[in-house]
């Protein structure tokens, strides 16, 4: 019989003062072998016995054979020719003389089965050696840039010993985003480890997966250059970078909460640094006895040097310069200076970065655009051939797309027409619109300023090229005396 816990503790308060086992039996209408169970304090109430039921045919011989089938799946590894439970039953009758049910059969081979199986949520604690690894990874999150709800991806990199971080923003997941991000975090780190751990991403990896992931050849050839390794995860398998995976939220929440509003993706990089050095100087990692700081300056010393010369990350393309001016990049177009019209140029496209090369020259840099089928136009590029076609000053889109409307109404209204707008054009070229605009400022609001007006403002008186000589000059004089008479001249 099971009793509850108030009826435990009468039992046992009766015996202990003396009462017997008949007297208490009757005074609280329970059985005698119930009162002979509890009131000594063998038992308790709340203590259940296990069901555990073994069956008297599944022998240790049988188990045997069971496993020596499951053994041979194993070994011939074919997924649709494998021992079922009744193939199992059924062997034992034949080869054995087994007498049993097949319901005992197929539930000690249900609990043997389970046996060798390792759940899949089974992780292994690690430990890393001091320079040994380096786990990376990406996350995305929403700020804004310039007032633009901007949706970003964010780098990040921990050092698998100290733990010490590394979060950078970019555009996009590209090949270049992804080199870029990893030479920075070098630098930051200020060297390199034995390995890198990172996802298959398809940036990085050819074919394959895990261990049998084959490196793209441009990838391939940064790895080479940073001397490091590189082992990549199998798929959906983020236990095997578990340190990166909680940064990447750590870093969301912490880094990018509230949400930034910056003026570029560089000042929100800036802040992502400072998040970063605040981690390093200041953050204990729980269950870890020492400091980031401390494990990292400790760690520090085991990771190789940076090599000396630094590996371009850039995607290189060699266009030729369109009649407008312009070459194409990565679905997008860029002018570059009139004079390149037709030539072939050398265009270095960076994670947010083009660098447009002529001749080993830079002839135009620009913040890379993202998207297709949008055109970046720089005034001063075109500027020489408005002045020899000034017709088409109003409607030429690098004047749009780089000149305010107060300007050109201000160049509407100039008496000279489109020449003369031209002109005007060629001041803010050289002396930036601000500063014209805010010489027209200076003016009445009845008088309509001349080019001619605003380059008399514009003159700068140069300093004087006279040179003062301290007048406290030492004159040595000299007596030709003698130097007549060794000539044989007279003296007078």
């Amino acid at each position: 019989m099971i009793i509850e816990v108030d009826l435990y503790s009468q039992i046992r308060l009766l015996y202990t003062d003396g009462e017997s086992q008949r007297s208490i039996s009757k005074r609280l209408g329970i059985s005698r072998q119930t009162v002979k169970k509890y009131c000594e304090g063998g038992t308790h109430p709340d203590v259940r016995k296990s069901y555990s039921r073994t069956s008297d045919v599944i022998t240790s011989e049988i188990k045997t054979f069971m496993m020596d089938c499951f053994k041979h799946d194993k070994e011939e590894n074919l997924t649709k020719q494998k021992h079922s439970a009744k193939r199992i039953y059924d062997r034992l009758v034949s080869e054995k003389g087994f007498s049993g049910s097949y319901s005992a059969v197929r539930e000690a081979v249900r609990r043997l089965r389970a046996e060798q199986i390792i759940p899949v949520q089974a992780d292994m604690p690690l430990e890393y050696d001091p320079g040994d690894a380096i786990q990376i990874d990406w996350g995305e999150a929403t700020v804004y840039i310039d007032g633009k709800r901007t949706k970003i991806n964010f780098f990040c990199g921990r050092l698998c010993y100290s733990c010490d971080i590394f979060v950078q923003a970019y555009y996009s997941q590209n090949l270049e985003s992804f080199l870029e991000a990893q030479q920075h975090m070098l630098d930051y780190f200020k060297g390199v480890p034995k390995r890198l751990i990172f996802d298959n991403a398809k940036v990085a990896v050819r074919e394959g997966f895990g261990l049998h992931a084959k490196a793209t050849d441009g990838y391939k050839s940064f790895a080479a250059h940073y001397a490091f390794k590189t082992d990549f995860c199998n798929i959906a398998s983020g236990n095997e970078k578990g340190l990166v995976e909680n940064l990447v939220g750590y870093a969301r929440r912490n880094f990018l909460v509230p949400v930034p509003h910056v003026a570029s993706l560089g000042e929100l990089n800036q802040h992502l640094i400072k998040c970063c050095l605040d981690y390093r100087n200041k953050h204990n990692v729980q269950s870890r006895t020492q400091s980031v700081l401390t494990a990292y300056e400790e760690e520090w010393y085991y990771l190789k040097q940076i090599p000396q010369y630094r590996f371009d990350t850039s995607r290189t393309a060699s266009p030729i310069v369109s009649d407008y001016s312009t070459v194409r990049f990565d679905k997008n177009n860029y002018s570059v200076p009139i004079r390149c019209l037709r030539k072939t140029v050398t265009v270095k496209g960076y994670a947010n970065e083009v660098c447009i090369f002529y001749e080993g020259e830079v002839i135009a840099t620009y913040d890379r655009i993202y998207g297709s089928n949008r055109t970046e136009y720089r005034l001063e590029h075109y500027i020489d051939l408005l002045e020899r076609k000034p017709r088409c000053v109003f409607q030429a889109k690098p004047v749009r797309a780089n000149v305010t409307k107060e300007l050109l109404d201000w160049g509407r209204l100039l008496t000279g027409g489109n020449a003369e707008m031209v002109k005007l054009l060629r001041l803010c070229v050289d002396h930036g619109e601000e500063r014209i605009l805010s010489i027209k400022e200076q003016f009445p609001g009845n008088i309509i300023p001349s080019v001619d007006m605003v380059r008399a403002q514009l003159h700068e008186i140069p300093q004087s090229n006279v040179v003062y000589f301290k007048n406290e000059v030492e004159i040595t004089t000299t007596d030709l005396a003698r130097y007549d008479e060794k000539c044989g001249l007279a003296v007078r």
